[in-house]
């Protein structure tokens, strides 16, 4: 069974539609709603998901781009799923805008395949991309109006090495559990609460710095278009209905972003497409290792 976060900032119909698409009553569901978003829109998803016995809302707290507060609702949405049910084996997180491009049939036939192997995007920091050293190496500071960054240097953690990647996975309880309680993450907290993008490292650096996780596929299973964003970042291509032939032939598992105001068209193209009943899909049949875009990496 799957454990779901879900970070919600905007947009209630176009939530409770990823809900739906992704609800199953064996599955365990947590939202966090970002605080700076309003107490309106908490109080909608409170509403929305209170039939649910298997969905909770954790306490709305402001999340920052770029911030730490980003990996303290990803770690106390872990928190709450392990607290809901003991049956739950792989935690995936999702952002409000996401959709998924499978049903959850699918979904957990291809987690059944791949049991105890953690989905996530990890690359050598400093040797993969050396341009983004400083977000390590120089204190930052989150403020509730935004990010403070400093031009003082600081070491890397002592016998560790940085790792990259994003903030979308599919992780096992194992590492949950190992990231949320034990001692040994401390040091990592401690160090990522004043790194610039957080989220892009923490996840990464624990897992391949530590050793309580299963095999790590350099893969997240997100269909994601990255395009320029300013000088330091990049940013997710909003899908629109013309993009329907590529939604479906993706492998991936969930793509993002969407945004119904814009396209109002797409997600119930995706709707249909995920109910439609049809045989095993050639791409989730393939062993992941195999795939063009994903590749196992040394645990």
């Amino acid at each position: 069974m799957i454990g779901y976060l879900i970070l919600v900032h905007r947009y209630p119909e176009q939530f409770k539609r990823l809900f739906e698409a992704v609800y199953d009553p064996a599955n365990q569901y947590v939202v966090h709603v970002d605080r700076n978003s309003g107490p309106e829109l908490e109080q909608q998803i409170r509403d929305l998901l209170a039939p649910y016995a298997n969905a909770a809302v954790i306490e709305s707290r402001r999340a920052l781009w770029g911030g730490y507060s980003l990996i303290d609702a990803e770690l106390r949405g872990m928190k709450r799923l392990l607290e809901m049910s003991d049956d739950w084996s792989v935690f995936i997180n999702l952002s409000g805008q996401d959709f998924p491009l499978k049903s959850q049939a699918e979904i957990k036939a291809f987690l059944a395949r791949h049991p105890g192997q953690e989905f996530i995007r990890a690359v050598d920091q400093k040797k993969v991309r050396p341009d983004t050293m400083n977000r390590v190496r120089n204190l930052v500071f989150e403020r509730p109006k935004g990010i403070v960054r400093t031009l003082l240097r600081r070491p890397f953690l002592r016998g560790a090495t940085p790792y990259i990647g994003n903030q979308w996975m599919m992780v096992s309880r194992r590492f949950c559990e190992f990231v949320c309680h034990d001692k040994a993450v401390d040091r990592f907290k401690a160090f990522y609460r004043h790194t610039f993008i957080a989220d892009e490292g923490f996840f990464q650096t624990v897992m391949k710095n530590t050793d309580v996780h299963g095999p790590m596929v350099n893969d997240d299973m997100r269909m994601i278009d990255w395009i320029p964003d300013g000088d330091i970042k990049l940013r997710p291509r909003t899908y629109t209905i013309a993009d329907t032939a590529a939604l479906k032939a993706s492998p991936s598992l969930f793509a993002r972003k969407f945004d119904q105001e814009t396209c109002p068209d797409v997600l119930p193209m995706l709707e249909r497409w995920i109910e439609t009943p049809r045989a095993a899909i050639r791409s989730l049949s393939t062993p992941v290792a195999q795939r063009t875009d994903a590749g196992v990496i040394a645990a």
